[in-house]
């Protein structure tokens, strides 16, 4: 028998059998149907619900994560024209996208030309209307009625850094919010992966305890800090306001933090929410253009920071603010026994369907180059992901199931985007801004 013929064997079967003692979790193929089922609850690790093709603890090689969460935004109503700027692997709104109105006319999506525009309903009774089992044609008719303006979009020329960041970065065009509804329960998601049952703008009823991602963090003696310029995005829960110290700081602080290389573990960044239509949060009437101007800030603070190799800054929007999207929100996996606290004309539904689509930007040296997720991730895979680089446990069965948002990212060698270039300016056209102060000068801002 000619033994140097087999030995090519032989390592071969060496090599497999590290490979498979490296690998000790099932294939993600796998465990994809099993989280498809809801089969995974709370207190399950990302260890043993996600496979191991998704990288968990030290193999996530981001120390730094930058959370900022905007406000009322869809998907295709910023991002529906991305083909034309070039991007074509992403499911966006045809040409010919319509909604009826009243009377039953069509009425088409169109380039929205103004900078501020008045409100438009996304409440539980009337994110549900819109969503219409899946026919998504109710934005037009919910809005006062026959708002039109729900049809309009915004395109490259509007938001050159953000459309930067999609071609350069990471980012998803499957990303939905948490549930059909408005700010505060959307937020809770994404803080604690359950809304408590909440579906409007209330706090969590009294005598429900209350865990989100940052009292994990605590509880592993992992820092995390919100950086607010007035009222702290997590106030829906004001257990974490009572914690201070390092854990609570200005807005300015978070440049100098990250300037010398000091940011913790989590930092949640938070934009304006009272300034009138001078807020930064892109809540309407605000412009989107300073909150755009406002994520560069952070974005471009994270760039120039020592801390840069291994930081990640995640943008999100809390739900689509009633703006059209056009990809029917699919099912999602209720949280927990929490069911919806609802009034007697409230639309009956359940925790069980995601909420629109609303955009997602990953900023990192780590992220998969101009690369688009088209796998479903809701609010909760951000918080999946922080969860699986610090062996958390999962919050409730949403965030359990949720496929983490470390599929954006490509940890297999050298961070390919250390040294990308500059973004593109976020430019805010003053004249439009002083038109929107005259437009609307009685609005007081909120978290809504």
């Amino acid at each position: 028998m000619n033994i140097k013929a087999l030995l090519p064997l032989c390592l071969l079967l060496v090599t497999a059998c590290d490979d498979a003692a490296t690998n000790d979790r099932p294939s993600d193929t796998e465990l994809a149907k099993l989280r498809a089922t809801c089969s995974f609850a709370a207190g399950d690790p990302a260890t043993v619900t996600t496979g191991y093709e998704i990288p968990v603890g030290p193999d996530i090689r981001i120390d730094h994560f930058v959370l900022i969460m905007q406000e009322n935004r869809s998907f295709d109503h910023y991002f529906a024209r991305l083909p034309e700027a070039g991007v074509t692997d992403v499911a966006v709104a045809p040409l010919t996208a319509s909604n009826p109105d009243t009377d039953g006319t069509l009425r088409y999506a169109y380039h929205e030309t103004m900078h501020c525009i008045e409100d438009v309903a996304h409440s539980w009774n009337a994110s549900h209307l819109q969503y219409n089992d899946g026919r998504n044609d109710g934005f037009v008719t919910t809005n006062n009625p026959d708002g039109v303006r729900a049809l309009g979009y915004y395109d490259e020329s509007d938001l050159p850094f953000y459309y930067g960041i999609v071609k350069t970065f990471a980012s998803a065009d499957r990303f939905f919010c948490s549930m059909l509804g408005p700010t505060w329960p959307n937020r809770m998601f994404f803080f604690a992966g359950t809304s408590y049952g909440r579906t409007n703008n209330q706090f969590v009823p009294d005598g429900v305890t209350v865990t989100s991602i940052f009292d994990l963090l605590d509880e592993r003696d992992i820092s995390w800090t919100i950086y607010s310029q007035d009222l702290p995005g997590a106030a829906m829960f004001p257990h974490l306001l009572g914690k201070g110290g390092e854990h609570l700081k200005g807005y300015d602080e978070f440049f100098e933090d990250a300037a010398a290389g000091r940011l913790p573990a989590v930092a949640l960044v938070d934009p304006e929410f009272n300034a009138g239509v001078d807020r930064t949060d892109e809540h309407p009437p605000g412009s989107h253009q300073a909150g755009q101007a406002f994520v560069a800030s952070v974005v471009n603070a994270v760039r120039d920071s020592p801390l840069w190799p291994s930081s990640a800054v995640i943008v999100t929007y809390d739900e689509h603010g009633g703006y059209y999207d056009h990809v029917p929100p699919p099912p999602a996996c209720p949280p927990d026994e929490h069911a919806p606290i609802l009034d007697g004309d409230d639309v009956q539904a359940a925790f069980d369907r995601f909420g629109f689509r609303v955009p997602l930007l990953v900023v990192s040296p780590w992220a998969r180059p101009g690369y688009i997720e088209h796998r479903t991730l809701d609010h909760t895979s951000v918080i999946r992901m922080i969860e699986a680089r610090y062996d958390l446990p999962a919050l409730t069965a949403r965030d359990a199931n949720a496929l983490p948002l470390t599929v954006l990212f490509d940890f297999s060698g050298e961070p390919p985007l250390l040294d990308a270039a500059p973004l593109p300016e976020a430019t805010v056209d003053e004249a439009a801004l002083q038109l929107c102060r005259q437009m609307f000068p009685g609005d007081g801002g909120g978290i809504f």
